[in-house]
Formats: C-alpha cells, structure tokens, sequence
C-alpha cells in the first residue's frame, strides 16, 4: 500500500490500515520525512519504507559518501538552534541552495554587477555550470538542460524502526 501524504496527516490511513489488521508492505512518501510523524503514526509506523534525503540517516551513511559532511554541517547547525531531532530534509534544501549560490555569485560577480539582467543572466550561466557540488541532500552537477541536477545520491531508501529512521542498505 503507498501512502501518498505529507507531514503527520499521512498518519492517519497509515494507522487506520494496521487497525484494520493490514498486513502487507506500507510504503510512505518523502513528505513523512520528519520527527514529527514517526511521534504521531508510532508503533504502528515500524516497517514502513519510504525514499528520503541523506541527510535524515547522514550518521549512517559510510563516511565515503560526499553527502556525509555537508549534512552533518547542516544538522549541527539546525539542531543547535532548534534543539535535537528537530532535522527535516526539507530544511536542508534550503541549505543546498545556499552552498549552490555560495559558488555561482562570485562567478558571476566576475561578468556583471548585481542586480542587472547581466548579473541575472551570468548567475544563471554559473548555476548551470555547477559540478559536483555535495550538499546535504545529494550531489550537484547543474547544466541548461538539467536544472535539477541531482543523480542516485540524492535520495536513500529508509525504514522505520521502533521510532528511528533506518537506512535500508
């Protein structure tokens, strides 16, 4: 059964088919993706399979993967401020954003001033040359004809377990 909901709303029928006495696989989507709805869909919840970013199991992914430290620098810094386990991957796309425009401006401060058409059209040209930037929740490499960028890295398999995501491996 998959689940196509966001936030503890997908809670619900999740729930409602264990009461009922389901049995098979319940497949969730990414948008359950954070602490608050493993609180909600509880136990019931155990053995559920979802896709998500990294970043929600970065501690258990081998420290090879590029994704590993960007999300960890995320993750510090958005748990120190609002407290532990308070991580989403939504968040973290934020965080991508920013390293992405943290390497494209000064490429593009270097053809044009801020807050022209040239400066728009030459942040646009380094944004689409961005290579193998690793972020929190894959690793970019941007051209003309891909503005998503991201490969296989940049979504992990999770499973839940006694109320903790699990990397399925």
């Amino acid at each position: 059964m998959l689940i196509a909901g966001a936030g503890t709303p997908a809670a619900t029928p999740h729930k409602e088919f264990v009461s009922r006495g389901y049995k098979g696989k319940i497949y969730q989507t990414h948008g359950v993706a954070n602490a608050d709805f493993l609180r909600v869909v509880g136990a019931d919840g155990n053995g559920s399979i979802l896709p998500a970013g990294p970043l929600l199991v970065y501690e258990q992914l081998p420290d090879s993967n590029p994704v590993k430290k960007s999300a960890a620098e995320y993750v510090k810094a958005y748990e120190s401020k609002y407290g532990a386990g308070s991580r989403t991957t939504f968040g973290g796309h934020a965080w991508d954003a920013y390293l992405l425009l943290q390497r494209a401006i000064p490429e593009a401060m270097k053809k044009a001033q801020p807050g022209s058409k040239a400066f728009r059209g030459a942040l646009r040209d380094a944004l689409e040359n961005s290579k193998d930037v690793a972020a929190s929740n894959g690793v970019f490499s941007i051209s003309a004809g891909d503005h998503n960028g991201m490969d296989n890295r940049a979504r992990v398999i999770v499973r839940i377990e006694n109320g903790k995501w699990v990397l399925v491996k």
